[in-house]
């Protein structure tokens, strides 16, 4: 298969907009440590994000009670840090999800859509 993506998919902005929400969904499925976070943005075509902007956001997730953070000792190396999604998280996802389809859909061309029925 080809290479992976690495860039974003979308603008920079929009990226910087929605990362936390996509945090929130990669840990969906289950905890996950940093880079198997990453590597989980980078799939929904987000690209890889860097430390630098990924765990600021995963502090402030886990400070608004989002997400649990754990360590995990690692088998033949040092531990990792394991982000789990919370109750709290599920239904924060569900309101951005809304509020992001919602805005999806102020944005849709209503004459294309018009035209088109």
């Amino acid at each position: 298969m080809g290479e992976e993506m690495t860039e974003p998919r979308w603008p920079s902005p929009w990226v910087r907009a929605a990362l936390g929400t996509a945090i929130l969904a990669a840990l969906e499925g289950g905890p996950l440590h940093g880079y198997g976070i990453a590597v989980a943005l980078q799939g929904r075509g987000f690209g890889r994000p860097k430390g630098g902007s990924l765990y600021p956001l995963l502090t402030a997730l886990e400070n608004d009670g989002a997400v649990t953070a754990a360590w995990e000792q690692g088998a033949s190396g040092p531990g990792r840090k394991t982000y789990a999604l919370t109750h709290s998280g599920r239904t924060r996802l569900k309101q951005e999800r809304t509020g992001w389809h919602e805005l999806a859909d102020a944005l849709r061309d209503r004459d294309t859509d018009e035209r088109h029925s």
